[in-house]
């Protein structure tokens, strides 16, 4: 069962989003001006989904076809945030993307926790997810950021700093 088909079992509520045919993203263009391959499990999940939000909660940012760039801005908008929280010693010693093994965002929630890739290794399908949770615990999961979501709403872990009723016993999730 692929990674994508692992999330879908996990949170049914986000497969009325995913498209008939696939999105057909600029991938050429997205990773030369990001600096780097991004994961073939979101890959072939950006492929099928738009922009998701679990709960009112947790965003996962997809890019959207044709706005390639944008997913692009975003990226080095967190990269700066990310070094920002270095400067003042807030960042566990992680530092951002391109920097080696540096963190690369693909989501947040509205609480103000953040979700990433640690860029540890040449094969993006290695990477692992790293957590900051907004209280400030930072947490690593070796797996890639599709199945990370799919033990978290089968409740396989708990991710420390994250609030009680994250994941929810029948999670809602809007594209919007």
């Amino acid at each position: 069962m692929s990674a994508l088909m692992r999330l879908e079992s996990a949170v049914p509520a986000m497969v009325q989003f995913r498209a008939a045919v696939p999105r057909r993203v600029g991938w050429d263009v997205l990773h030369e001006d990001l600096g780097a391959v991004l994961p073939s499990d979101f890959c072939v999940l950006a492929e099928a989904y738009p922009v998701l939000v679990f709960e009112d909660f947790l965003r996962l940012e997809l890019p959207q076809p044709g706005r390639e760039s944008s997913y692009v801005v975003a990226h080095r908008q967190a990269a700066e945030i990310l070094q920002d929280w270095g400067e003042e010693g807030d960042a566990a010693g992680y530092v951002p993307f391109p920097e080696p093994g540096g963190l690369l965002l693909w989501g947040w929630s509205y609480s103000g926790d953040y979700f990433y890739w640690r860029t540890e290794s040449e094969s993006p399908d290695g990477w692992p997810v790293v957590v900051m949770g907004a209280n400030g615990d930072w947490s690593e999961y070796a797996m890639g950021a599709v199945d990370f979501l799919a033990a978290v709403y089968r409740r396989d872990f708990t991710i420390p700093g994250m609030p009680g009723s994250f994941p929810s016993d029948n999670p809602n999730v809007v594209a919007p």
